[in-house]
């Protein structure tokens, strides 16, 4: 059984901002991810983000990855990287199993940072295992890491900022996206990001969805349903459109099963993606020096994770009494920029969220 002093498991925006502030306040730090590369998320993100200068604006994904990383090329005398590493379990004795390349591994840290990220909701649909279906983030790794298009013409489903970035990127690589479909009444990400696809050209029906897909060996068209205020569908309303891919962002989920296995405590939570742990301000769960970030806590942007990875390395660290020399400022500063990033009319769903977690939390 291997030991190390801080286990973080995943290598997307929280946990490479987590293991640079670990670093940085002493630790030996073992950071493991089940990709080939790091960067999670990011490295997929062709858009710039919004956002202050703290958080990267301005800036694209991948370039943000690449920032993070090499951020913590000064520490490789204390940091261990495993790529292509699964994390299989984590017990309530803090011991991670792991396989690497069919090898089979155990490591007994003092304290560990789950950063697992989120994965894609699913669409029932009549026929949604046809070939040409996909899912938002397969769409970006096939365009945005192996250049290969999805299809010529696409239907996006969802008009969350995924949705709408991804069908923005489609057309720049030349696909024709004959729609965006929104089940609900009002689209769902930042009004610029409609704004740009309507001066397109690309329509975007709201309280509308997918009924069923239509094809023999793969998609070929889709029948759209038109939603009434009960989201029920209304007869009649049927429209046939013809597509060669169908992509579908219709939200993410929190990565909870690791923290689920080790029985930490937890809470459904619909506004933050579905169950996600109780955690203490310092990002600690029910279970003694077990700490979470990023969408794992509930879904949000990459550049919360980003400061969330950073609040939850340091208090990490402190718990085994790596103090951070700077540690009370950073810490401020990291939870104003928090507080900043929920602010206003967009962080209302999460604001909510949190306050009915922490309400939760309260009478259990």
């Amino acid at each position: 059984m291997r030991t190390t002093e801080l286990l973080i498991i995943g290598g997307g925006p929280a946990g490479l901002m987590a293991a640079k502030t670990a670093l940085e306040a002493g630790a030996q730090v073992t950071l493991i991810d089940r990709n080939n590369r790091l960067g999670g998320q990011l490295i997929k993100q062709t858009h710039k983000f919004f956002g202050s200068e703290k958080q990267y604006a301005k800036t694209r994904g991948l370039t943000i990855a690449e920032k993070l990383i090499t951020d913590l090329e000064d520490y490789h005398d204390r940091l261990k990287i495993c790529l292509n590493t699964t994390a299989l379990g984590l017990y309530r004795d803090r011991v991670v199993t792991t396989v690497c390349n069919d090898t089979y591994d155990k490591i007994h840290p003092q304290a560990i940072i789950v950063a697992t990220g989120a994965f894609e909701k699913c669409l029932a649909f009549e026929n949604n295992d046809l070939p040409g279906i996909y899912g938002a983030g397969a769409v970006q790794t096939l365009m945005n890491l192996y250049g290969v298009l999805p299809g010529k013409e696409i239907v996006m489903v969802g008009s969350g900022n995924i949705g709408l970035i991804v069908s923005y990127q489609l057309i720049q690589a030349g696909v024709r996206v004959k729609a965006v479909l929104e089940a609900a009444p009002v689209i769902g990400g930042y009004k610029v990001h409609a704004s740009k696809l309507r001066r397109l050209g690309v329509p975007i029906l709201t309280s509308t969805t997918v009924q069923k897909a239509i094809g023999s060996l793969e998609i070929e068209k889709i029948v759209t349903v038109k939603l009434d205020s009960n989201w029920q569908a209304i007869e009649g309303s049927e429209e046939e459109i013809y597509v060669d891919a169908l992509c579908v962002a219709v939200g993410l989920s929190p990565m909870h099963q690791l923290l689920s296995m080790a029985d930490i405590q937890m809470c459904y939570v619909s506004e933050l993606g579905g169950l996600v742990p109780h955690v203490s301000e310092d990002y600690e769960t029910s279970l003694d020096s077990v700490f979470v970030a990023g969408d794992v806590t509930g879904v949000e942007e990459a550049s919360s994770a980003i400061v969330e990875g950073a609040i939850a390395g340091l208090m990490a660290a402190k718990k085994m009494n790596h103090l951070h020399p700077e540690a009370d400022r950073i810490l401020c500063e990291y939870r104003t920029q928090l507080d900043n990033l929920r602010s206003g009319p967009c962080g209302c769903k999460i604001r909510n969220g949190l306050e009915k977690l922490k309400e939760n939390q309260h009478v259990g």
